[in-house]
């Protein structure tokens, strides 16, 4: 489903005209199977949220390929991605990033709108999700009026609305207490293997990164080797 060689990726710090280049990913070289659930485990600064931006799009590499259901992304254009990323990618990230001035419902609803799907056929996909994540019954409830996993529930039902291959959680139980993140965590299982949808996940926790069928360490921008950092 996603093929990553030899990717490069280098910010520029300091004052214009004096800035020092700084590697953030050096070489990366991964591939994640279709259906599976794989976990990218590292430090803060080790490279890892990077490495899931440029895998979606939101960053240009310096060098190296990336493929999405075959087809090479690391060329496309700003609004190439964009329809790339609403066609190929669910999002879900640690601080939920709900539209705080609308309901639920119209949070699920909102990348069907952007694609421009008929309202019965909005509808009736938002229903089914936020029954499939038990929160039909706070459909007309904000952000505000929801727990933290809750509204996680919410961004995993926004993620899923457009029926994406692939889904990037990016921390997704970083602000959850643990007894709610082991609700997510069997969310995500549970999805995984009933709708066969590949999970990309972005985390610090060892206990997160354990539902995953392979995992990544990335150290300093690389994938480290030496039973530490190789898939396993």
């Amino acid at each position: 489903m996603i093929q990553i060689q030899d990717l490069h990726h280098t910010f520029l710090i300091g004052k214009r005209g004096k800035e020092r280049p700084i590697p953030v990913l050096k070489g990366v070289s991964l591939e994640v199977g279709k259906g599976e659930i794989v976990a990218i485990v590292g430090k803060s600064g080790s490279g890892k949220s990077t490495l899931l931006h440029v895998m979606a799009g939101f960053m240009s590499p310096d060098s190296g390929s990336v493929r999405v259901a075959g087809k090479e992304t690391a060329g496309l254009n700003e609004t190439e991605h964009a329809e790339f990323r609403l066609d190929h990618f669910g999002f879900i990230f640690q601080n939920f990033q709900l539209m705080p001035g609308l309901t639920a419902f119209e949070n699920v609803e909102l990348p069907l709108k952007l694609k421009g799907v008929p309202s019965t056929q909005r509808y009736l996909k938002v229903t089914e999700l936020l029954k499939k994540v038990g929160l039909i019954d706070y459909s007309d409830h904000y952000p505000n009026e929801l727990s933290g996993g809750q509204q996680q529930r919410v961004s995993i039902a926004r993620a899923l609305v457009t029926d994406p291959p692939v889904i990037l959680a990016d921390e997704p139980t970083g602000s959850l207490d643990s007894e709610t993140e082991q609700d997510i965590l069997m969310l995500i299982q549970s999805l995984n293997q009933s709708l066969g949808l590949t999970f990309v996940i972005i985390t610090h926790d060892e206990e997160v990164a354990n539902i995953a069928h392979r995992k990544y360490r990335l150290h300093d921008g690389e994938l480290v080797t030496g039973g530490v950092g190789h898939a396993v």
